[in-house]
């Protein structure tokens, strides 16, 4: 489904990836691992379009996605949980939601709310509360909730639990095993990795990009 080959990427004129090879196979979950800046995020930037890539191929689902716009790898079916969440703030966890959703690749059966709720119960609780009113793990759940309402066949999660509690990480990965039970590939980078190694298939780490 998606192929990585020998990427290399840019910021500027300094050189962040030095040749990046990884696969996700449908209905499979991958992780990246690896300590702070040895270019894991920039590895998923480049991935979406959001950092110039010199060298290498990004394939997904059979074509190529090197160099496309961000919005075109998007509606080919990558759905990114960035680092940060950036939920909308002034928006209700409904309309969060909502606001995202689209069916580019003609699922037959899409996302809805609801789809959304039973993946993330905690998030029935706090409906029609504003993003800005919500905890550090409210906001990742409902940042992969907007995620999956433009029904990807690949979803990336950038730093899934950075900095929330345990039992918030359990819900996550909990919400992360009903996903791939329903098929959905799924690429993680996290620093938390004793629930991963009961739901990933292939862990890759990285050292100095």
């Amino acid at each position: 489904m998606l192929q990585v080959q020998d990427i290399t990427a840019f910021y500027g004129s300094s050189q962040a990836l030095f040749g990046v090879s990884l696969a996700v196979r449908r209905n499979e979950v991958v992780t990246l691992l690896g300590r702070n800046g040895m270019g894991k995020s920039t590895t998923v930037n480049a991935i979406m379009g959001l950092v110039e890539t010199r060298g290498g191929s990004v394939e997904f689902d059979g074509s190529i996605v090197s160099r496309k716009p961000s919005y075109e790898i998007a509606r080919a079916g990558i759905g990114l949980v960035p680092e940060g969440r950036q939920i909308f703030p002034n928006l209700t966890v409904k309309e969060n939601i909502v606001a995202t959703a689209a069916n580019h690749r003609n699922h037959p059966d899409p996302y809805c709310l609801n789809d959304i709720l039973v993946i993330f119960p905690r998030l029935e609780e706090r409906l029609n509360h504003f993003g800005n009113q919500l905890s550090g793990g409210e906001q990742q759940m409902l940042a992969v909730g907007r995620a999956l309402m433009i029904n990807p066949a690949l979803l990336i999660l950038d730093e899934a639990t950075e900095g929330l509690a345990p039992l918030i990480r359990e819900e996550i990965w909990r919400g992360l095993s009903i996903l791939k039970e329903k098929g959905l590939a799924i690429l993680v980078i996290d620093k938390h990795l004793d629930s991963l190694f009961t739901i990933a298939d292939n862990h890759y780490v990285m050292e100095k990009g």
